[in-house]
């Protein structure tokens, strides 16, 4: 079972929207393996593109053995991100079928790809504002708990942990982010823009803030902080005992 597995307890295409959208989101962050003609040669790779049901489509897996179990043999690859493959399938205006028999598999039309690269361009709008803050709405942190949870851990060791609040002065909410590293905030904000982009659009929206701020009683925290270990730490080595 592969992470994108994980996340399609039933098909991709009998499952809801939300959980389609999650299963999209995290195909763009996996590493794919997809059939080529050919080996490559240099940084030119030329797509293997299938007729399916009347449409163009390329093939990838997200393991090695996958894609040569598929073909019965070793096939020739390029290993790249989702998010860059679906770049360069939107611009040849194929689709893409993603793990053939397994619980992950899916077929994703040239519209699909132009969706999910328009929801990769997603990017957080700067602003500075003085705002109150509030617990979450129960709704809104019941849609949003288990999918900001799964991007969220995916930044641990990176960002000390983050919270989910209300915005007293409108109906909006806030993504507070804790322990950041100022030069990697840009992108650690890209991505959790991303991540909202994938989901349900929430009365009044989500923001992303980057603060210290103590959460107000009631918000959704999400604990990022590495597991401790009950193990005793080692003992230094002294001088070996003579008998």
């Amino acid at each position: 079972m592969t992470a994108l597995d994980d996340l399609a307890p039933v098909p991709f295409h009998d499952a809801e929207a939300p959980q389609r959208a999650r299963m999209l989101s995290r195909l763009a962050d996996t590493e794919l393996s997809v059939a080529l003609l050919r080996e490559p040669v240099r940084d030119a790779v030329e797509l293997q593109i299938f007729e399916l049901e009347g449409a163009r489509v390329a093939l990838a897996c997200d393991t090695e053995d996958r894609l040569a179990g598929f073909f019965g043999q070793p096939t020739a690859y390029a290993a790249m991100p989702g998010r860059v493959l679906a770049g360069l399938l939107k611009a040849d205006g194929a689709g893409l079928l993603v793990n053939p028999g397994h619980p992950s598999e899916m077929l994703l039309d040239a519209a699909m790809l132009d969706w999910l690269t328009g929801a990769l361009e997603a990017r957080p709008e700067e602003a500075l504002a003085r705002m109150s803050l509030t617990a979450p709405s129960a709704d809104v942190a019941a849609a949003l708990s288990a999918p900001l949870g799964e991007r969220l851990a995916d930044l641990r060791g990176l960002i000390a942990g983050a919270a989910l609040v209300g915005i007293a002065e409108s109906d909006g909410h806030l993504l507070l982010i804790a322990g950041a590293p100022p030069d990697r905030q840009p992108a650690i904000a890209k991505a959790m823009a991303e991540a909202l982009a994938f989901l349900p659009p929430q009365p009044g929206g989500v923001d992303i803030s980057f603060a210290e701020t103590v959460a107000p009683a009631g918000a959704l925290l999400f604990d990022l902080t590495p597991p401790r270990s009950d193990a005793p730490a080692p003992r230094p080595k002294g001088p070996p005992i003579l008998r």
